[in-house]
């Protein structure tokens, strides 16, 4: 492995202390990066635009920084990337869709703003679901994205380019959106480490929405450590959403390395109603024994199916979706994929009832969760996705009947989440036989994030998962 490669295979963490401590500098990290975002780009089509030039000028000032002696945050230094829907003033923002291409927001997301004040690098803008619609990551605008395992299968949407440009090892970490799992689903499907937070527990200030009631932001990352780092950046009351939290923020890269023994952990065998695959079923036992060496607790509990809850999130999805959407439907209608239009086009049909409805019953099927579940156990352990990733052949079915099964595989574990509202946490669980990554998700009581954090640091003491990396053709 050359000198370069090592830079890049380095954790988050890794890199941040040593930029700070002078073993290497910001522009080499940079460097390196951008390198192998070159080799694998052909390969990968993780990115939509690379802003190499200005990230270069951005290390060399930041080693400039370091050598002034001025204080450095906890991102010094560190390259970067997030989906391309996150606005930066100035900076085009595609959403990966077309009638967005030459966007030029006016103002800065609150995501990025803490991001770059903590000296973080950002190399440019992911590849993603058009729009933040869809489960899967392909984009008939700007090219399907590919997984670094093996670039046949898909990577998982919708913020794919976050799961293979950080998978593959070309940035250190990567901001996603999660509407019903498009943080958690490509961190499983890539082999990350995925945090949706609590409902309002990141503020969604300029960033594009798909569904304001259900959207939350959160890092994919290849360890919990750096995941802590990054979500406890960006998480917090902020005066620009008045919808995010005022509840404190709390240490959690310190919760990474707290004791596990006397913690409980939820299993429902039935999952909540949705079998999975039997190689994830084994994943998730052989979590559970390792979880059982450390003196946690495995209790079984019954959760509500959650076939129901699918339907109730899908209302508010479809709905919210339509009513951002109206506009650009009678006006730019040719300009969606035939996909995401129907996708998205659905919810005018939706009745106001309807969507009524689904929003007035979130508070109690929550309060049915915490009694069926959190009385009895401190996390709930579930798939993350149902099956190891399909190939993208397997996913162009166009409107066949296949397509609504093989959706529910892929999102049936984690869209009923967003509707509760809880924070979950995808964790690498190992390999397929055909080698590809397995993940399962951690679930949590309201704003117990540190909780979720600790109970993953743990695993990933125990296991090297997370230290496996993809081998990509023609790349170093």
């Amino acid at each position: 492995m050359s000198a370069e490669t090592r830079l890049t295979h380095l954790s988050l963490v890794e890199t941040a202390e040593g930029i700070a401590s002078g073993a290497f500098s910001c522009e080499e990290v940079t460097r390196a990066c951008l390198e192998r975002i070159e080799a694998a780009q052909p390969h990968l089509n993780c990115f939509i635009r690379i802003e190499g030039e200005e990230a270069l000028e951005t290390a060399k000032a930041a080693d400039r920084a370091r050598a002034a002696g001025m204080t450095l945050g906890p991102l010094h230094g560190v390259p970067l990337a997030h989906k391309d829907m996150f606005y930066r003033a100035g900076k085009p923002s595609t959403g990966g869709n077309l009638i967005q291409r030459d966007f030029v927001p006016g103002y800065t997301a609150t995501v990025m703003s803490r991001l770059a004040a903590t000296g973080a690098l950002c190399l440019g803008g992911l590849n993603m679901s058009e729009f933040a619609s869809g489960p899967v990551g392909q984009n008939l605008h700007y090219g399907d994205c590919r997984n670094p395992w093996n670039t046949a299968h898909a990577p998982g949407g919708s913020s794919s380019g976050s799961g293979s440009a950080v998978a593959a090892r070309l940035v250190h970490g990567a901001l996603g959106s999660d509407t019903g799992g498009s943080v958690r689903i490509p961190a499983a499907l890539c082999g990350l480490v995925g945090m949706k937070g609590t409902q309002g527990r990141v503020s969604r200030y300029g960033g594009m929405p798909l569904s304001y009631s259900l959207d939350c932001f959160g890092p994919l990352t290849r360890t919990v450590s750096d995941c802590a780092r990054l979500f406890g950046i960006i998480a917090g009351p902020d005066p620009m959403d008045a919808t995010a939290s005022l509840e404190p923020v709390e240490d959690y890269e310190a919760a990474v390395s707290k004791p596990v023994a006397g913690l409980k952990i939820g299993i429902d065998p039935r999952h909540g109603g949705i079998a999975p695959s039997a190689e994830v079923e084994a994943a998730i036992e052989a979590a559970l024994e390792i979880y059982g060496d450390m003196d946690v607790e495995i209790v079984e509990v019954a959760m509500p199916d959650q076939d129901e809850l699918n339907a109730l999130s899908n209302v508010i999805t479809r709905s919210e979706a339509a009513t951002l959407h109206r506009k650009w439907l009678r006006s730019r209608r040719d300009d969606y994929s035939p996909q995401v239009r129907r996708r998205i086009e659905i919810g005018l049909a939706v009745p106001a009832t309807r969507y009524i409805e689904a929003l007035s019953l979130r508070s109690h099927h929550l309060q049915r969760l915490i009694d069926a579940v959190f009385t009895k156990c401190d996390a709930l352990i579930l798939p993350s996705v149902g099956e190891a990733s399909p190939t993208l052949e397997e996913l162009d079915v166009g409107d066949s009947q296949a397509l609504p099964a093989m959706l529910m595989r892929l999102t049936g574990y984690t869209r009923p989440l967003n509707y509760y509202g809880v924070p979950a946490l995808t964790v690498p669980a190992g390999f397929s036989a055909s080698g590809l990554p397995l993940g399962f998700q951690l679930v949590g009581r309201p704003f117990d994030e540190a909780g979720l954090f600790q109970l993953a640091g743990a695993f990933q003491a125990a296991t090297d998962h997370h230290k496996q990396a993809p081998k990509i053709d023609g790349v170093d």
